[in-house]
């Protein structure tokens, strides 16, 4: 049974203003990012969090990469997918600093109009994200990837908070996904598979992994 006492209200992100990209808008931003891209051509796509486990998108060739002036963190509150409005989760932002350990993914060039509506429905769906064109580091030299960034001035952001704060948001909230606490230890599942260390998501992941909380079989 959970006994931790909730965040307090200001740390709840039940109050903040809430609303979902329209068509039109996740369109607008999708063009905008693909303005100076040549049709046929590659595209590298990074992934931090759950493009790690669920790529949801066919790939051409699969690299571990290192993006350097951000770095990995629960500092995006989720009322959909890892929650509700009423009672919101948190989900992996990519936040100014430091640097994060992840993977790039080459997308075949023809298969982009087909793929990128679905990752902007994903990705996009609040605008709480900025995507930007960063080069990341490989075995094999830098690519120039798609990044999702966080977006400090949306209202969903929110900075670093105590881990006590922080593991009682994730252990109550649940959306249309599922529980917020699948997705942390799912995500950190994927980073122990793929030789990734990141000890703040580990010590965390553990904490939630010893109450007893097991993944579903099939997420």
């Amino acid at each position: 049974m959970n006994t931790q006492s909730p965040p307090p209200s200001g740390a709840s992100g039940a109050s903040l203003p809430f609303r979902l990209w329209t068509p039109e808008e996740r369109q607008a931003s999708l063009e905008d990012a693909l303005r100076h891209w040549q049709e046929g051509e590659d595209v590298w796509v990074y992934g931090y969090g759950s493009l790690i486990w669920r790529p949801d998108f066919d790939f051409e060739e699969r690299r571990l990469a290192t993006l350097r002036g951000h770095h990995r963190a629960l500092c995006l509150w989720s009322r959909v997918n890892r929650g509700t409005p009423e009672c919101p989760g948190l989900v992996f932002g990519l936040d100014r600093g430091g640097s994060c350990r992840g993977v790039v993914y080459r997308l075949a060039g023809a298969q982009v109009p087909a793929y990128f509506p679905a990752l902007w429905e994903r990705e996009m769906s609040t605008g709480a994200y900025l995507p930007r064109w960063i080069n990341c580091a490989t075995d094999h030299g830098l690519v120039r990837a798609l990044v999702f960034v966080m977006n400090r001035q949306n209202p969903a952001y929110i900075r670093a908070l105590p881990e006590a704060e922080l593991l009682a948001i994730v252990r109550r909230a649940s959306g249309r996904y599922g529980p917020c606490t699948d997705y942390v230890v799912q995500t950190a599942q994927a980073l122990r598979a793929a030789g990734i260390h990141d000890a703040r998501l580990d010590a965390i992941a553990r904490r939630l992994e010893a109450d007893g909380h097991e993944l579903p079989e099939n997420p």
